[in-house]
């Protein structure tokens, strides 16, 4: 990438992604749909613009018309960063005292369809509702079928950003150590995240001896004891804003042989579950991959969350890795494979890969030792 568009792909990316969310709008029988900041506005077009009260909103119609972008004149400068001026798209700025709303409804024919990205604030929508005649229906099925299926430059993203976390959990061991305090070790983590190629640190769970039990807990003052188990779970966005999420366990001393067993089930139960992706089978198979061989081993009520989830421009989005997801598989899907176990008040354990869908498996994006790294 060029200086100027380190934060975005080339332009003819974001052109073919334009076309084909025209086309699947058409498919789902849809008239336009309405985007404003956030992840959505910046897979479409490549604008990290923020939502504030005043009204950003990228439309986009399913005649085929140049899509408009109705902006408030002092934020213009947020789409200098994007795709916009190159793809010619029609900016339409405004000022305090004109109805931006109005503006989107120039855009559209009298009866228009309308969808509108999920992460739309309500100080938005319902005017736009009562602009378009009618609550808008959501555009989540368009984008999702838009957004799961990431493409070469998103896949080297995500392989940037597992190499980049990858070389955070290299470094544990300067961080990690009997008598820190949880705190104090996460601020240590939140910096190298940033310092080997990460744009931010935007999680950073630090969860030693009983705390690790608690799969969100993020950090305390805990002070860190000879024998903790700790769940260290880490991330953060790369440009042009892909996530990294990277789940290791570490022990302070030799663990206790019990916790050594269970951690090993844990370990077998993660590389069933990357053993099990492939094109044509259930996101809920993969789940099933990993919650059967725990619940054979009597870990089942020890594992509380999901096998996974999708990642990309945001943490969390599609597809979900649970049971009762009967998402086919499809080459560049990309998602975590987490089991973990948990026993409330005494440790906890968790492994964490990002994995990409091939033509006959999966490509993981973190390379660590999966096994119970000794400190």
């Amino acid at each position: 990438m060029s200086s100027h568009t380190e934060s975005r792909f080339a332009a003819d990316v974001y052109g073919d992604r334009l076309e084909r969310a025209v086309q699947l709008m058409r498919a789902a029988h849809l008239d336009a749909l309405l985007i404003t900041p956030g992840p959505d506005l910046r897979y479409l077009i490549g604008s990290a613009a923020e939502s504030f009260e005043r009204l950003t909103c990228l439309v986009i119609t399913a005649d085929g018309a140049t899509p408009s972008v109705v902006i408030p004149k002092l934020e213009l400068a947020s789409l200098e960063g994007s795709a916009a001026g190159e793809l010619g798209l029609q900016v339409l700025d405004w000022v305090d005292g004109v109805d931006p709303y109005q503006l989107v409804k120039s855009s559209l024919h009298v009866g228009s369809r309308v969808a509108v990205t999920d992460v739309m604030p309500a100080l938005h929508l319902l005017p736009l509702a009562e602009s378009v005649s009618g609550l808008p229906t959501s555009a989540t099925p368009v984008l999702r079928e838009l957004r799961m299926i990431k493409d070469q430059a998103e896949i080297e993203a995500l392989r940037r950003a597992g190499a980049a976390i990858d070389r955070v959990h290299a470094r544990m061991g300067e961080f990690l150590r009997v008598g820190r305090t949880e705190a104090e070790v996460g601020a240590d983590i939140s910096a190298a995240i940033v310092e080997e190629g990460h744009t931010e640190a935007a999680f950073v769970i630090v969860g030693s001896g009983p705390h690790g039990a608690d799969p969100h807990h993020g950090v305390s003052d805990r002070r860190i004891e000879a024998g903790d188990v700790v769940v260290i779970d880490i991330g953060g966005p790369v440009d042009p804003g892909y996530y990294s999420d990277s789940t290791r366990t570490y022990v302070l001393g030799e663990p206790k042989p019990t916790v050594a067993t269970q951690f090993g089930e844990l370990e077998r139960a993660q590389a069933a579950a990357a053993a099990a992706v492939r094109p044509g089978v259930t996101a809920e198979s993969v789940d099933a991959a990993a919650r059967n061989l725990l619940t054979e081993a009597g870990f089942g009520p020890a594992f509380v969350h999901r096998t996974g989830h999708g990642i990309g421009l945001s943490v969390h989005e599609e597809p979900y890795i649970v049971e009762g997801n009967s998402l086919v598989l499809e080459p560049g899907m990309a998602f975590s494979i987490e089991p973990g176990i948990y026993f409330r008040g005494d440790w906890g354990a968790r492994i964490e890969d990002i994995v990409v869908v091939t033509e006959d498996g999966c490509e993981s994006m973190n390379q660590r030792p999966h096994g119970l790294t000794v400190l």
